[in-house]
């Protein structure tokens, strides 16, 4: 995630991290060719069919207003895991209150420790990254670790063992029954929030919509210089390009923001998410905290 003031006027021009342009350079200077062969052609060669801008500026509105409403569709599906993770956050720091109020020094210990695990389990599924999950060794064993792991969701594998635990507490009367129902309401709120974090994660946009935009923004933007020769004349290969970067980029942006977990400029920062429910961890158990994981070259991970 790109985290840095808004750049001057200068240098808004030249910042390229975060920014779609690397992505679709190619297409943009693709069409400024084909702008300026056309017009050559036009030219020197034979006379083309000049089409009035009139029928581009209709398109155009149409297009604008798809590409918004698929953009809105990513960003939602963005904000969403963003919100999920927040309560994530929160249910973690609520199940440390309650392990002071509700359980002895060594069973808080063992689910805090869970809950750790958990967290980090879940962020390795997510980011299907098998080697994120090796931080949940600040919980646990390797032993544990390569049980949860062997089951087909790690992070489930680590709820349902804090259930288990709660459990054995509930039968040795060492949970009371307001702690049973105040744990049994937070796994709950855990394990909400996971379902729900898998399910934007399992369930992409349509593709017809990404196929859809993609096939009428290159069919619009090859057709729009017979429109421009006329309306522009040697100014149309840099219409032409401004044309492309709007469609595209807006293209480009809502895939990323569509899979709000992927390591990239435009991910939610899952790494710095997982530090601050270990720095909360660690003070609830009495151990040194880890440092917040800094900004590095305007990134957050």
């Amino acid at each position: 995630m790109i985290v840095r003031e808004y750049p001057t006027v200068l240098k808004l021009f030249w910042v390229m991290q975060g920014s779609v342009l690397p992505r679709i350079y190619r297409h943009i200077l693709f069409l400024i060719a084909l702008t300026v062969a056309i017009m050559l052609v036009d030219n020197f060669v034979w006379s083309l069919p000049h089409t009035s801008m009139q029928p581009f500026l209709m398109l155009g509105v149409a297009l604008s207003l798809f590409l918004g409403f698929r953009n809105t569709s990513a960003y939602d599906r963005w904000w969403q895991a963003r919100m999920q993770w927040g309560q994530l956050t929160a249910s973690v720091r609520a199940i440390g209150h309650e392990t002071r109020i509700f359980c002895n020094n060594d069973d808080r210990r063992e689910i805090l420790c869970l809950t750790g695990a958990f967290i980090h389990l879940h962020r390795a599924f997510l980011r299907r990254n098998s080697a994120l999950a090796d931080d949940a060794l600040t919980y646990i064993d390797r032993e544990t670790l390569e049980r949860f792991q062997m089951s087909a969701n790690p992070a489930s594998a680590a709820l349902q063992e804090i259930g288990n635990h709660l459990a054995a507490m509930a039968k040795d009367g060492r949970l009371s029954g307001f702690g049973q129902r105040a744990f049994t309401d937070r796994l709950g709120e855990m394990e909400l929030s996971r379902t729900s974090n898998e399910g934007i994660f399992n369930t992409p946009l349509p593709f017809v919509y990404s196929l859809l935009v993609w096939q009428t923004s290159f069919l619009y933007c090859i057709l729009l210089p017979f429109g421009l020769i006329e309306a522009a004349h040697w100014m149309a290969p840099a219409f032409a390009g401004i044309a492309a970067y709007v469609f595209f980029g807006l293209a480009a942006v809502t895939d990323e923001l569509a899979h709000p977990f992927t390591a990239t400029s435009n991910g939610l920062p899952l790494d710095s998410l997982c530090r601050m429910v270990d720095i909360g961890l660690a003070e609830q158990m009495g151990r040194t905290p880890p440092p917040p994981l800094d900004v590095r070259n305007h990134f957050l991970s």
